[in-house]
């Protein structure tokens, strides 16, 4: 049996911490310890879920006829791993009938792009379209991304299969991840959250949040806001 170790109490822990900034209140002392013990049980919540998520059974074994066509080639479901026994795959907002990528994608993605070597370090990770493949590499000169590979999916079942496509037929963003063991491919876990799951004034966004810019922007006074969202471009 797992032996699994008894938590100091996330007030006793706050208790342990000495820091402080110049000039500050005692009443803002006072709630920064409050929030502080917040965020010690937010902390313990996302390993928990975490634990829970790594603890799934064997999901649903991937057997489609699922065709890539990547800046060297044409690829299966299989030869998105390399040499990885995961593969992590993000379907992007960027088909054929758009004029121009989803902003909010994009701003993702060229987070990812600065993580993506050491991403792949431990699992493999695809980002996938399904605009042709030209046209996916020409917008990924023009960002500047070095280190994400993109993946035109060709004949749209991927995307029809793991929720790339919405119920009128357009782009919707998917993150869905796989294993490969024994030389058997499943899926593991895709985010399955959307509108019907979000909260009141809420965007409907995903728990983990993936952007690493909301994750700044939550710990402003601004916060996220309601009515600010990526561009593709900014004036200079």
């Amino acid at each position: 049996m797992t032996h699994i170790p008894s938590l100091v109490p996330a007030a006793e822990l706050a208790k342990r911490n000495s820091m402080t900034f110049p000039n500050e209140s005692a009443d803002y002392r006072r709630a920064r310890n409050a929030l502080f013990i917040e965020e010690i049980e937010l902390r313990r919540h996302i390993e928990r879920v975490a634990e829970q998520r790594r603890a799934l059974p064997p999901g649903g074994e991937a057997t489609g006829d699922y065709r890539f066509e990547g800046e060297h080639g044409p690829l299966d479901l299989a030869g998105l791993f390399g040499d990885k026994q995961t593969l992590v795959v993000y379907s992007y907002m960027f088909g054929p009938q758009r004029e121009r990528p989803c902003p909010m994608c994009t701003s993702l993605l060229s987070a990812w792009d600065g993580e993506a070597r050491d991403i792949q370090q431990r699992v493999a990770l695809a980002v996938v379209a399904r605009s042709p493949i030209e046209r996916l590499l020409a917008f990924k000169r023009e960002r500047g991304w070095r280190d994400l590979a993109l993946y035109s999916d060709t004949n749209g079942n991927y995307s029809r299969d793991y929720h790339g496509i919405d119920k009128n037929g357009g782009d919707d963003a998917a993150f869905t991840v796989f294993t490969r063991r024994d030389g058997t491919i499943r899926h593991f876990w895709s985010g399955e959250m959307g509108g019907e799951s979000a909260d009141p004034g809420q965007d409907a966004r995903g728990a983990p949040d993936l952007m690493p810019l909301w994750t700044i922007l939550d710990v402003t006074p601004e916060g996220r806001g309601t009515d600010w969202y990526p561009k593709l471009d900014y004036p200079r």
